[in-house]
């Protein structure tokens, strides 16, 4: 009897996961609770192990094709006027130069292509309760009549509903690390077709990406924990992104008009999520649902190694899940690890704390960067 798994989310760790499990022959349902993919979200890089698995699910061509041209950023000063900048590649660069960087709605859909013709894809459908007996789990959904599945696997994002239902309240496992991030599509670049603008006031980074075509800025900023956040909320997004960043754009203040306008902006904490394990029974977790977080983009890499690593385990020992899922989990996150304790840096270089920061940032980029 073919084997089943229900994956919720069908974004990029849960659309390459439904690939590979589907071509070793189990039977795969994904649900994804919005009606369709999104269109927002900054670009995001495809390294390293990633390389690799999009290149075996052939649609690595697809990927350069729509990758972005972006080789440097340019730090720019309230008139526009460049102050410094850096070759892209010295912070987010693979050692090859094989890397793709491409827009995420555009790697999640070359994924999901791969997916949807072997997979079975629900939109607008959520789990609502799962219960595990008798080696398996039955699934509650909101919409949908309940079912058994061999496997749940939750590659629902940060605020993971699997999660919460298997291993508890997010509280317990999210740690708001100081920032949250804004991104959306705009009309103009500010530096031309190869290079990121940015601009920062203390605490505050103002960004475009030139992207492939379709600029994206972002706004990521320093910010306590804002009590009771909604992260669907999009009219308060845009009230705290308008008022932490009015008056302090400079000759930039106009983007705030594309905030105020947006229908598809991407927003929310800059957060880690930590776990003793990812596994609990037969429902396991994948993508930012298990672990985060990158400022640089690294969150898509780990995503698609993540999911190709879960599927190869599981194909060693089919009849021995419990000891598939304990080497998936040990061998990715030998991944995770530098890349969490890599934020601090990572925050440092986008978001300087203060005005003195922001210059000893720029000096020491105009001296070392190349």
């Amino acid at each position: 009897m073919r084997r089943r798994v229900l994956i919720s989310g069908a974004g990029v760790a849960g659309s390459t996961l439904a690939y590979w499990l589907a071509r070793q022959g189990w039977t795969v349902t994904v649900v994804e609770r919005a009606a369709g993919q999104r269109s927002s979200g900054n670009p995001v890089d495809v390294k390293g192990p990633a390389l690799d698995v999009v290149e075996r699910m052939g649609i690595a061509p697809r990927l350069r094709a729509s990758a972005t041209a972006v080789r440097r950023i340019a730090f720019l000063d309230a008139s526009g006027r460049e102050r410094a900048s850096m070759n892209i590649n010295s912070i987010q660069g693979s050692p090859d130069g094989r890397e793709i960087e491409i827009a995420r709605a555009d790697l999640a859909a070359a994924l999901l292509s791969t997916a949807q013709d072997i997979a079975e894809i629900r939109w607008g459908e959520t789990i609502t309760g799962l219960t595990q007996r008798d080696g398996g789990v039955e699934v509650r959904f909101e919409h949908g009549e309940p079912a058994r599945f061999d496997l749940v696997v939750g590659a629902d994002g940060l605020h993971s509903g699997v999660r919460q239902l298997a291993f508890g309240p997010e509280h317990e496992f999210i740690r708001h690390m100081g920032m949250f991030v804004a991104t959306l599509p705009v009309d103009r670049t500010l530096a031309g077709d190869h290079a990121v603008a940015m601009y920062n006031t203390p605490g505050r980074s103002f960004s475009v990406h030139p992207a492939h075509g379709i600029p994206l800025a972002a706004f990521i900023f320093r910010h306590a924990p804002v009590p009771g956040f909604d992260h669907r909320d999009l009219a308060a997004h845009k009230r705290l992104v308008t008022e932490t960043y009015t008056g302090r754009l400079g000759i930039f203040e106009d983007f705030l008009d594309r905030v105020a306008d947006a229908e598809d902006m991407y927003f929310d904490s800059v957060s880690q999520v930590r776990l003793p394990s990812w596994t609990n029974g037969r429902v396991t977790l994948i993508g930012d649902a298990a672990s985060s977080l990158s400022l640089f983009g690294d969150g898509s890499t780990l995503a698609i190694a993540a999911a190709h690593t879960l599927a190869e385990e599981l194909a060693d020992t089919p009849t021995d899940m419990s000891a598939a899922l304990r080497r998936y989990e040990r061998r990715h996150r030998t991944l995770v690890k530098p890349r969490q304790r890599g934020f601090a840096l990572a925050g440092q270089l986008l978001v300087p704390r203060s005005r003195a920061a922001i210059a000893l940032r720029n000096t020491a980029v105009r001296t070392f960067a190349h």
